[in-house]
């Protein structure tokens, strides 16, 4: 970019460009690359753990949880909807977010 010629001419060490110059202009786009990561990761736990490949019994999993309320879903379906609205509400969280900090 022309920027980071001017700032070379100028006689700007490669730290000063990289912090100064470039970090700025390419935070919003890693910040939303960064959430948008985060997101997937927890929809790609969540189905695994769903498929029971995901992580195992000890330890808690929203995926799991679905997966395991599948049996009572006629007679206590709140088992079910909470896990996964709890899911919903953390990536559209997280997605709102990533909106508001880039404007």
């Amino acid at each position: 970019m022309d920027y980071v010629t001017s700032a070379r001419l100028l006689g700007a060490s490669h730290f000063r460009i990289i912090f100064i110059h470039i970090l700025p202009n390419i935070f919003p786009i890693l910040l939303s690359s960064i959430i948008i990561g985060f997101n997937n990761a927890v929809l790609a736990e969540a189905g695994l753990s769903y498929l029971g490949i995901g992580i195992q019994p000890p330890d808690a999993s929203l995926g799991r949880m679905l997966s395991e309320a599948q049996s009572f879903l006629f007679t206590i379906p709140w088992y079910a909807v909470f896990p996964g609205l709890m899911i919903v509400l953390m990536v559209l969280g997280f997605s709102m977010m990533s909106e508001g900090l880039n404007n």
